[in-house]
């Protein structure tokens, strides 16, 4: 049996055990919370598509939000996201989120430092309500090697059934790679937590990202009977972070 065709009857099996996990969640009124977050060509959409892939459409909503209106920008920050928190029998995965301000925002300057500084002052205890108030809340930083994403949009920018994936911002990925890895290490530990830690995925090898991502959610469930049979999460590709992680070669420099 090829590594593909192993991958594959994995892929199948963890969908399988979303699908489960996904009664329970109605059945118990479980309000559930992912964040996806992650340099540009870091995998985010390829993940999140095998997550949803054959859950209810109903009760599941995947949501990466346009650059805000005028009107939008005006509002408290977290306004236009909370419409889109999940209530009960719910979950909802976004595609980047409120943590803009801390990665695109910050580099490009489209938001002014004192903004910046007050959403890395604000972000934890906006994250300790929604803990406390019932969600079920994981935040994963997709993790890739500055010669992986170089490889990644490249390819991207040659395939013509990838244009909507590709954007201006794409060359400054490369460009600004220091910028991005300064405003990735202090978000990180300015807003790790141990209510809403970060869960870093080494995504170079986009398979093992994708399976272990789901390995994570499914073990996070804390269901011995849905995770009967799953692999345990690979430390060597998914782990929570720790600030010796920005040093020791698991996070990309």
């Amino acid at each position: 049996m090829s590594k593909s065709d192993d991958y594959d009857n994995e892929l199948v099996q963890l969908q399988l055990a979303l699908i489960e996990m996904q009664k329970k969640a109605i059945k118990e009124g479980w309000k559930i919370l992912a964040v996806f977050e992650g340099r540009d060509a870091a995998g985010k959409d390829g993940t999140i598509a095998r997550i949803v892939e054959h859950l209810s459409k109903r009760a599941t909503t995947v949501v990466a939000l346009p650059k805000p209106t005028d009107r939008e920008a005006s509002e408290w920050y977290f306004q236009r996201y909370v419409e889109y928190l999940p209530a009960c029998g719910e979950a909802v995965l976004f595609n980047r989120s409120w943590y803009n301000r801390a990665g695109v925002e910050r580099v490009m300057a489209f938001s002014t430092p004192k903004q910046q500084e007050q959403f890395l002052r604000d972000v934890p205890a906006f994250e300790r309500m929604l803990v406390e108030n019932d969600t079920r809340y994981v935040k994963f930083w997709l993790d890739i090697s500055r010669d992986e994403q170089a490889k990644r949009l490249k390819a991207r920018r040659e395939d013509p059934l990838k244009a909507f994936k590709t954007s201006d911002l794409d060359k400054v990925a490369e460009e600004k790679w220091g910028d991005y890895t300064a405003a990735r290490d202090e978000m990180l530990m300015r807003t790790h937590s141990d209510v809403a830690p970060w869960i870093c995925v080494r995504a170079d090898h986009k398979k093992a990202a994708r399976l272990n991502v789901i390995r994570w959610l499914l073990h996070a469930a804390g269901d011995k009977k849905i995770v009967k049979g799953v692999a345990k999460p690979d430390p060597e590709v998914i782990f929570a972070f720790e600030p010796s992680a920005l040093e020791d070669g698991r996070l990309a420099r």
